[in-house]
């Protein structure tokens, strides 16, 4: 997808002083430049070309205090202070403009770090690539960016010193908005780690597939598609689950649903003051009133509760403080303990302005997600706990007095290392009696060090998608592997939830090699999704007309959960533009490269830059396999391998990006190239395989040992007059023998597939 922008300016005197965005570009996978999506931007300076940095006067000086962590930069030198020093010694607008679009998407605390400036073949014009996790951020801060570094050069005497902060604020209500939260976003990271592979299903939502087709899994913040609508409707309704937890023994509070003011009162004699008055279907303790044991407190508490949640109930008051246990899997993996807030008078200041100076103050609270703690506001809860204490917010605190203002606030101290075992196995128990794979476990306890039963202490909640932020950030104590363990959770043994995919590029035969490879794989048993040039298949079935072979298809085979192997055609155009739609394939498969056919596409206009974009299925082709010893020792992967021409020189070439093998297809058996590579594989570990044409017959060569796969007359005697060319044919062999199909299936699939096209060549 491209995003076309023009920047327009008022003032003719610096209009060609500029830079402007020709083209920019959102490449969403691994590309010419990287791994991962990037956005590229066509950029014309024009009169700048002549005005490196170190002939701007005051510029560095500008530069350097507006964004002070630009220190950080290695670039070229590669060390702290690189880039700043490039800066001083001179260097071009475009190549500033990457760096400081890097920095500001990192103050707003969206991770980058890849970026590249190259001039093109037009003089004044460049190419600004910039890690990109979302499109419409990285959009954002490179306008941004742009801004900075023409306020910086101080050509319009005008213009106001550049305003970084609110720039940085600009990115950060976007972040807000577009990106992950920090939930969701510590599983994916987890999972990515773990090298597994992720799509976001929701452009602005934290709906996430992690893995592929029928090995992904979903997750929405901290909920995963085993959390039933059961087990969180229980989990909502409080009452329903202390119900559950007493009849099987676990402590809870007495209490029940009341009605209006007058019953909640009722109810607080009945089970005995003080009460605790809440919602009963509330969540982020919103409406939560503890020890109340006037009756104007309690009714005031229901008004409050009735507005939070469906039904209010009022339940018996446990002493002691408010815990928070996060129960994975039915394991205890983290805890954290509540935050009581307090102001301490000053015998001047109201408790107002005490608040904003002994507490709001604090720079770990915040309004966004990634505050571990909340600013505090002066809302009915507030001003009902002041009143408890015989307070208003204008009241001014003699010196020396606590005040308290929240009890039980954010969940912000982490004690993971000091929960009791035993209450460890009763929240994990409880969070399997509502039937929730992540919950978490709301209790009131004196000590968590020691068991509930000893300080009557008790559970109050069971929460369904409780949230991660205070065990991966607490505002005291150390963080929490929260994410590594839901993923661990979804991903037992150390799966990465990969399906086995297989990507082919070149300048032709792509399509008839995507579909015998598609073919070889049903026939073994494998549900297969194929897009390709002439459309999108699972199996046989043909779902779309027309050229599927875009990113957008190969995500919809990603997508779909019934899909166990996939075979994707990647035309140059399609990489060069939109990038692959998968992070790394067991296969990759490069048919011929004829790159006259590109020249002057976008810019490319060298055969290195041809050499660049293809090279881009080779370099995502996975490791070589067997035991990886960082990951745990019993763990075997799958060998990825290269499915390489060898009558190609680029191709050749290709071979040293190769993480995995490399198995050589030629109708040419005497080639050079060929002989050394199976030398290399007399070895006790062989591996070194060939698939070439000798006197008729098809081989499958792994280093010294040669299998006859079948004859091309014996073939032809079968099949009649295939319109495939050999090589193409050779191509598709390598990808299914790389797959681990024995030379039995592939040649009775050989067989099936060329029968097919030469009854139906064009379906």
């Amino acid at each position: 997808m491209s995003i076309q922008t023009a920047i327009h300016t008022d003032s003719s005197v610096h209009s060609t002083r500029d830079l402007k965005f020709l083209e920019v570009r959102y490449v969403d996978g691994p590309n010419m430049w990287t791994y991962t999506p990037v956005l590229e931007a066509i950029v014309d300076i024009g009169e700048l070309e002549d005005y490196p940095s170190d002939t701007i006067p005051g510029f560095y000086e500008r530069l350097s205090s507006w964004l002070p962590s630009l220190f950080e930069h290695r670039c070229s030198y590669g060390e702290p202070g690189g880039f700043l020093r490039r800066v001083q010694e001179g260097t071009w607008p475009c190549h500033i403009l990457e760096h400081v679009t890097l920095e500001l998407q990192n103050l707003a605390g969206m991770r980058g770090g890849f970026g590249r400036a190259r001039e093109t073949s037009d003089r004044g014009v460049y190419k600004v690539v910039v890690s990109a996790w979302n499109r419409e951020i990285t959009l954002k801060a490179l306008y941004l960016a742009r801004e900075l570094v023409l306020a910086a050069m101080g050509f319009d005497q005008t213009q106001p010193a550049y305003d970084v902060q609110n720039a940085i604020s600009q990115l950060r209500d976007m972040i807000d908005s577009h990106w992950l939260g920090p939930s969701t976003a510590c599983i994916v990271d987890a999972a990515t780690a773990r090298n597994i592979p992720s799509i976001r299903l929701l452009e602005k939502g934290n709906l996430v597939q992690l893995g592929q087709g029928a090995h992904s899994r979903y997750i929405w913040t901290a909920e995963t598609d085993s959390t039933t609508a059961i087990a969180e409707n229980i989990s909502r309704d409080k009452e329903l689950t202390k119900s559950l937890l007493r009849a099987c023994g676990i402590p809870v509070p007495e209490g029940r649903i009341v009605t209006d003011p007058a019953d909640a009162w009722e109810a607080a004699e009945d089970i005995g003051l003080p009460v605790v008055v809440k919602p009963d279907d509330g969540n982020h303790g919103r409406g939560v009133f503890i020890e109340l044991s006037k009756r104007e407190e309690i009714e005031s508490a229901f008004a409050i509760a009735a507005q939070e949640g469906s039904d209010v109930l009022v339940e018996r008051y446990i002493p002691g403080i408010e815990h928070r246990l996060l129960i994975v899997g039915g394991k205890l993996v983290a805890a954290a303990r509540g935050d009581s807030v307090f102001v301490t008078g000053d015998g001047a200041s109201a408790i107002t302005k005490l608040i904003e100076d002994q507490i709001n103050s604090d720079p770990r609270r915040g309004p966004s997600e990634n505050h571990p703690l909340n600013l505090i506001r002066l809302d009915d809860a507030v001003q009902m706990e002041l009143a408890h204490q015989g307070y208003t917010s204008d009241s001014v605190p003699p010196a020396g007095t606590r005040v308290q203002i929240q009890r039980n606030g954010n969940h912000a101290i982490d004690i993971t290392d000091e929960v009791d075992p035993v209450t460890a196995d009763l929240a994990a128990l409880a969070a399997r009696i509502v039937g929730l794979d992540i919950a978490g476990i709301d209790l009131v306890v004196e000590d968590i060090s020691r068991p509930l039963a000893e300080q009557e202490g008790a559970i109050v909640e069971v929460n369904a998608g409780p949230s991660l932020l205070m065990h991966i950030k607490p505002a005291i104590g150390e963080p929490r592997p929260v994410g590594e363990a839901i993923v661990n959770q979804l991903f037992p043994n150390q799966d990465q939830g990969r399906i086995p995919v297989v990507g082919i590029t070149g300048s032709s035969g792509m399509t008839v090699v995507a579909r015998l490879v598609a073919s070889l794989l049903i026939l073994s048993g494998k549900r297969t999704g194929l897009a390709c040039g002439n459309g999108l298949y699972l199996d046989h079935r043909k779902i779309d007309h027309g050229n599927c072979a875009n990113h957008r298809s190969a995500r919809r085979i990603l997508m779909n959960r019934t899909v166990e192997a996939a075979v994707f055609e990647n035309g140059f155009n399609t990489m060069l533009e939109e990038g692959l739609a998968y992070d790394s394939c067991q296969v990759g498969v490069v048919t011929r490269i004829e790159p006259e056919q590109y020249l002057g596409y976008q810019g490319t206009g060298t055969t290195e830059q041809v050499f660049k974009v293809l090279r881009t299925q080779v370099d995502v082709v996975s490791p070589t396999g067997g035991k990886k010893a960082d990951i745990s020792p019993e763990i075997v992967l799958p060998t990825g391998a290269a499915i390489l021409n060898a009558e190609d020189p680029m191709q050749i070439q290709m071979t040293e990006l190769c993480q995995g093998e490399v198995i050589y297809f030629s109708c040419d058996p005497g080639l050079a190239v060929i002989s050394a590579h199976r030398q290399e594989g007399t070895g006790p570990t062989r591996g070194k395989r060939v698939v070439t044409v000798r006197n008729w017959e098809i081989l499958l060569i792994d280093g010294p040992a040669e299998t006859l796969l079948i004859r091309l007359d014996d073939l032809q005697a079968r099949t009649g007059n295939f319109p495939v060319e050999t090589a193409f044919l050779l191509a598709g062999i390598g990808a299914g023998w790389a797959l681990g199909m024995s030379p039995d299936l592939i040649r009775t699939g050989l067989i099936a597939f060329l029968q097919n096209q030469a009854k139906q060549p064009s379906v």
